[in-house]
């Protein structure tokens, strides 16, 4: 990681270590979870960016701002998990001919939604004509209230595909089958961020990797380049959709060129007093 003042957003949910780093395999399974991994981590980082600065937003246009930022937090978990409930457990169960490998996933699921949507209700409807009446206090205790189950459920899931790869209808290497699997993940780690929303999730999303290198790098910075995208693809994505709700990404954990920053909310900005100036992105 690059050199950063603490706290940063890798807590209070850990970040989870990828299969891959793990134990090095490279089956369509384990890459599969490995992927996922990564845009878990993205979320975690964006559950963690808001709770390290829930409590100390002060200034009227950042609380505006910050609900923008938290409501785009919960529209990428609640579009990640239906895109996963619709599309891509049904096509893996099918893959290996058993709609009983996600029953454990499908009950996480609803262990952790009824609180996420309280989280949405008192962003979206409580404070939709009043964005001034927020509080941050209260919105923390939405969030420990679903905290667990949403933190077991999105480690556990990792683990849940990753096993796959032990499955007895796996499909073997070479095969017609596997190429068809791994092409099911390829596609739907391509689409599932960008059909969320190309100027809220996909800019959230990126801000929200860390890209930085180095020996103390999460796992060393090896994924410093994923996803793999042009890079003037990236800066697009970042800077001219992002534009759009700019005022929403200084809450985010990394900059525009993906290196971890001290959180905004945490460095004199919305803390009372004169205001910091936003940073471009």
């Amino acid at each position: 990681m690059a050199s950063v003042a603490l706290p940063w957003a890798d807590t209070p949910l850990a970040l989870i270590p990828t299969p891959q780093y793990q134990t090095n395999k490279t089956d369509i399974f384990t890459t599969g979870a490995t992927h996922m991994c990564l845009l878990h981590n993205a979320i975690f980082r964006g559950y963690n960016s808001i709770v390290q600065q829930a409590a100390v937003i002060e200034d009227g246009q950042d609380m505006a701002d910050f609900i923008g930022y938290c409501l785009t937090w919960y529209k990428f978990v609640k579009s990640h998990h239906d895109d996963e409930e619709e599309v891509l457990f049904p096509t893996v169960a099918k893959i290996l001919g058993d709609d009983t490998v996600f029953t454990k996933t499908h009950a996480e699921h609803e262990a952790f939604l009824p609180g996420l949507a309280a989280f949405h209700n008192y962003l979206a409807h409580d404070l939709d004509s009043a964005p001034l009446d927020f509080d941050g206090e209260r919105l923390l205790a939405l969030m420990a209230a679903f905290e667990k189950p949403f933190e077991d459920h999105f480690r556990s899931e990792i683990a849940t595909i990753a096993a796959l790869a032990d499955h007895p209808n796996a499909p073997k290497a070479g095969t017609p089958q596997e190429a068809e699997a791994s092409a099911l993940f390829k596609s739907w780690g391509k689409s599932t961020v960008s059909k969320a929303g190309t100027f809220d999730v996909v800019p959230f999303f990126l801000l929200n990797l860390d890209r930085s290198t180095g020996p103390s790098a999460f796992e060393e910075g090896r994924w410093a380049s994923w996803p793999p995208m042009p890079a003037p693809i990236r800066w697009g994505l970042v800077n001219i959709a992002g534009a759009w709700n700019s005022g929403w990404w200084q809450f985010a954990s990394c900059d525009s060129a993906g290196q971890p920053q001290t959180l905004y909310a945490l460095r004199g900005g919305s803390s009372g007093g004169e205001v910091k100036e936003k940073e471009e992105l």
